[in-house]
Order: C-alpha cells, then structure tokens, then sequence
C-alpha cells in the first residue's frame, strides 16, 4: 500500500481538512471578536501558534491511534480486520460537511453585514480613496464655549470637545468632521445650517463649560441639521475628577439619540488622573499654535503630565510628536531628539497598540527620518486600519506619495483628507502637487486656504509664495512673505524670489541671513546655493540635511529650486542615500524657467 494511500486509510487526510477548516472559522471569530473585546493584538498571533502546534500534533496523532470500539489504541496493535477506519472516516466526512457549512453561513452573514456597516474595515488599503458615504451618520462637534470667569480656562473647554470629537471618532458607524474643519468655527456667527453645509454633516454636538476650582458645570446638546432641532440635551454639575464619567455618558447619550447599531460597545475615555489630564489638555492647546516656543511650553507640560501618570498613552503620544514636531521646527537636533521620541511614542503602543496618532508618527519618522519605506507602509495601513476616517492618515499618504514623485496619488490621498476634513490645511504637500501637475489655479487657492485657517503656523505663507514665485507673481511673493511667522521659511523664499527676479545680491544677502541663523536650515540653505549656480556648496548642504534627516528633503524629487543640479551624478547618489530611486526623479511640469 502507498504512503498516501495509508494516509487516506489511517484518515489522516480528513483530520487534517477537519482540523484546517476549524482553524479558519476559530481565526475568523477571533479577527470579529477582538475589538469588540478590546484584546491587545498579540492575541491573534497567540491563537494562531496555538492552532498550528496543534494541527502538527493532531496529525501524529491520526497516524499513531486509531478509535476503535474498545476506545483508542495504538494504530499497530489494531488487527487490520477489525478495523472500523472506514467507519470514522464517514463520520469525519460528515463533520467536515457540518463545519464547512457553519464556515459558509458565517462568511456570508459576516461579508453582508459588516461589509455594510463598516466598508472600510474590510480593506485598509481600498480606505485610501473610499466614498465618504460609508458612514451613514456625520456629526461635527463644535468647540465648546468657555463660561468660567477664568479666560486661562479655553484650553479646557476646547480640550473637552476635542477628547469628545476623538471619542466619537472611534464609532465606525459615525463619521466625525475633524478637528480642524469644526473649530474653524470659534469665535463666529454662523447658524447650524450654515455649519450643516460647510462641513457636510446632519448633526452637531455643541455645548458649554463653566470651571471653578474643583466644581464643573457642563452643558451638551445635539442638534438636528435638517430641522434645527434639539435632539438630546442635558447638564451636569460635577466634581472635575468626574470629568471622564461625563465624556462617556455624553457618547452614550449621542449614540442613542442617533438610534445607532453598534457593532461593539460605545467607545470609553482613557482615563487618568485630574491633574495629569489638565497638562495634557494645556499641552495639547500649546501645540496647536505650531511655533518653536509654544512646542516647548508644551514638551515640558507633557513630561510632567507623565510623571503623574505613566500610564496615560496619550500623553506619552502627544510627547513623542512634541520632540519630533521640535526637531522639525529647529528647537532640537533631529538625530539626537529622535529616540527620545520613538522611546515615548512606543511606551504610547504599549499601553494602546490602536493608537492612530502613534502609527501615524512612526510611518512618519520611518520614511523621513529612517528612510524605510516598507516600515512606513505597514505603520500607514495600521492607521488607516485602526483610523479610518482620521484626516491626518490621509494627509501622511499624501506626503509620502509626494517625496516619491508620485504626483496624482498625492492628490488623490489629499482630496480624500479633504472629504474627511473639509476646511483642514495641514498637508503642506498638496498645493504643490497641484502645480506640478498644472492645476495652478488649485494650488494658488489650496495656498491661500492654509495661510487663512494656520495664518501663525510655519510656513503658511512661505509655501504660498512659493507657487507665486514658481508662477512668476515674484511682487506677490514678496508681499506675502512679510506675514510668514518662520524667519527661516521667509529668508529662504526671499531668497529664491529675489534670483528670479535678476537681483543676485539681495538674494547673496538673504543667503547669508539663512547662514547666520544656523545649521537647521540645511536643505533650505542647499536649496538656494543650488538656484545660485553653486552645486559644490549645495550638495555639501544635502550632505548636512541628510545627516541630521532634514524633513524637507521630501522635497526634492519635484522642487524646480534645484534644476540646476539635477543632471549632476551626486544628485541621483543623494536621492538614493534618502531611500528614493533615480527612475522617480520628476522633472515637474509648467513653466520652470527660474535660473
């Protein structure tokens, strides 16, 4: 008799599908419960070692025994003509039947209703340029007003509506309109339709905040787009340290007057202590403002948010993104602040390994720090996994899409940021990939869009001038550069403008301001000597702007400012030392003629 055929007698074989097919349906089951259970991700693997040291015993097993009516014995002490083989091999025949078909009806309940409710889970990578009408429900939580007598207390009453808008963001059956598109609200008169409208949403969550001391009273409503009406509404008036009881009842309360069907169960706060979660609101407010001493104020608010608490993961997130947002404003060198924070954004995953911001850090730092683009991928499609209808994944896809030359992708990741977060304008790459492209038209207004909603915010002017000097509007840039909050940002777009205009020495002076304010400015400096005519200067500055990851060298594969250099061999040497490949090398479209 033949190996196999003793295999198939011994019904080694149907073990074998039995076993393979429990196996997938136990897999199945677990990817479906996990969430839902709040498991940490090594569960899955776990359960996966599990069954496939099992599957190499049942095996062995099936060879070496055999079920006889006696009970089980050892497969050779079994005479041959008592055999009952065939036997159990029909009843494994019908059990493999009776499994395959609970696997069926599950694929096919599991593919319908979940595939309906949550679209985008099905597929991370298909999310990128989903329909936004995937969420049947969109809502906008607006900044809550401040009522306390303190008028310190803002951050306090924004914070909260903002840990509201995160928390809510965690139901995949609610879209939620990001931070950035609802508070370009505060401070104005509007009406919810005009809200409704502008942010494409059919309900609005609004409220109010009044701090003193220990005592807080907070008022919540939502409000129907369509008809103007209250929904839900209530009050509370509470100790502070009951701060993160209320956010939950408020998701609690906004999921049952939607009348939604949760799939899991509604999303809960992070909890920490009172103290260490006004740091956290502080820093998180401090942030915002996207300057170099605002960044620090909110490092140090933040490392003493964790000292009181060490296991509150946001903090230690919004840490991480403190020193690596310091690197790249020039508050720190890059290459020595840079473990600090992949120190702190991994003691973050730690505690939350669905973090989406730390994902998203660390897709960021892999392809602009370690130029590992595989790395920055995988941590991309974790994000866009565990967040998808987070803007800021999408944003990230943009930028890497941009440093690759991959122009149109830009655009598309860009445009589906947009969808997910209407008036947003952090994706500094997207005005220049419609340039590129030739859609100035786009680019100018997407320029001026960024400079309204982030008119503080670094290079929100310097980036719009510098589609006006690519357009030869070199007055226009001028004028706006007067605005740009970053000296070195405006130095360098002066600069570059003052070339283009024919007049060498103010663009020689404004390079030796760039000089004297120092090394971080390294790709800027390398860009300017490159406009000048300079290539041996401009490519000792690359060398300097790779060596402490420069992230404006995302730059390079379009930027017109260094044509004069491109045809050099040590330029494809520096594209390749940056993870890029020579074939990406763009050379842009409309008119480029600057030098």
């Amino acid at each position: 008799m033949s190996f196999f055929a003793e295999l198939k007698r011994r019904n080694v074989v149907r073990v074998a599908i039995a076993y393979g097919v429990v196996s997938w349906l136990i897999l199945q089951l677990t990817d479906t419960l996990m969430p839902i259970l709040n498991l940490p991700d090594w569960v899955d693997g776990l359960i996966f070692l599990m069954l496939a040291v099992g599957f190499i015993l049942a095996l062995f097993l099936s060879w070496a025994y055999e079920l006889t009516p006696d009970g089980v014995k050892r497969e050779e002490d079994v005479d041959r003509t008592a055999s009952i083989t065939h036997s159990t091999g029909r009843k494994l025949d019908f059990a493999i039947i009776g499994v395959l078909s609970v696997a069926l009806l599950y694929f096919a309940v599991d593919k319908a209703f979940w595939s309906e409710t949550n679209p985008e889970a099905v597929d991370p990578a298909a999310a990128s340029i989903a329909d936004t009408e995937s969420a049947p429900t969109t809502i906008a939580v607006l900044p809550f007003i401040n009522l306390s007598d303190d008028s310190e207390q803002e951050y306090f009453s924004d914070g909260l509506a903002e840990e509201l808008l995160n928390l809510l963001a965690k139901i995949p059956e609610l879209r939620v309109t990001s931070r950035t598109s609802a508070f370009s609200f505060k401070g104005k008169d509007f009406t919810i339709a005009e809200v409704g409208e502008r942010l494409n949403v059919d309900h609005v969550l609004e409220g109010s905040v009044r701090r003193s001391g220990d005592t807080i009273r907070i008022t919540a409503q939502l409000i129907e787009v369509a008809t103007d009406t209250h929904e839900w509404s209530e009050t509370w008036d509470r100790k502070f340290e009951d701060i993160f009881a209320i956010q939950d009842e408020i998701a609690a309360h906004v999921v049952d007057a939607l009348k939604l069907r949760l799939i899991g169960e509604v999303p809960q706060v992070t909890e920490t202590t009172p103290d260490a979660y006004a740091l956290f609101l502080q820093a998180q407010h401090l942030l915002r403002q996207t300057n170099r001493l605002s960044n620090l104020q909110a490092e140090a608010l933040l490392k003493q948010s964790v000292e009181i608490d060490p296991n509150y993961a946001p903090a230690w997130e919004r840490l991480g993104f403190s020193y690596f947002r310091g690197a790249s404003l020039g508050n720190r060198n890059p290459v020595e602040v840079m473990p600090l924070a992949e120190e702190a954004v991994a003691r973050a995953l730690q505690l939350d390994s669905r973090n989406v911001s730390a994902h998203v850090w660390l897709a960021q730092k892999a392809f602009s720090f370690d130029y590992d683009f595989e790395l920055a991928e995988k941590e991309l499609r974790l994000a866009m996994e565990y967040g998808p209808g987070d803007s800021q994944v999408f944003g990230l896809a943009a930028r890497m899409a941009y440093f690759e030359g991959k122009l149109e992708e830009s655009i598309a990741f860009r445009e589906r940021a947009h969808e997910l977060d209407p008036l947003a304008g952090h994706i500094v790459s997207a005005s220049r990939s419609y340039y590129h492209v030739g859609r100035v038209e786009e680019a100018l207004q997407f320029s001026a869009e960024r400079a309204a909603l982030r008119p503080f915010g670094d290079r929100s002017f310097s980036n719009w001038a510098r589609i006006l000097i690519w357009n030869g509007d070199y007055e226009g840039a001028l004028t706006l550069l007067e605005s740009e909050a970053s000296d070195g940002h405006q130095t360098t777009a002066r600069a570059l403008a003052y070339h283009a205009m024919g007049e060498e020495s103010r663009a020689i002076e404004e390079l030796n301001k760039l000089l004297a304010l120092g090394n971080r400015w390294t790709y800027e400096i390398a860009e300017v000597y490159a406009v000048l005519g300079n290539a041996d200067e401009a490519f000792e500055w690359l060398d300097r702007a790779i060596d402490r990851r420069d992230g404006s060298l995302a730059n390079l594969t379009v930027s017109p400012f260094f044509d004069n250099i491109r045809d050099d061999p040590r330029f494809r040497d520096v594209l390749e030392r940056v993870g890029l490949k020579p074939d990406l090398l763009m050379s842009g479209s409309g008119d480029r003629s600057l030098n």
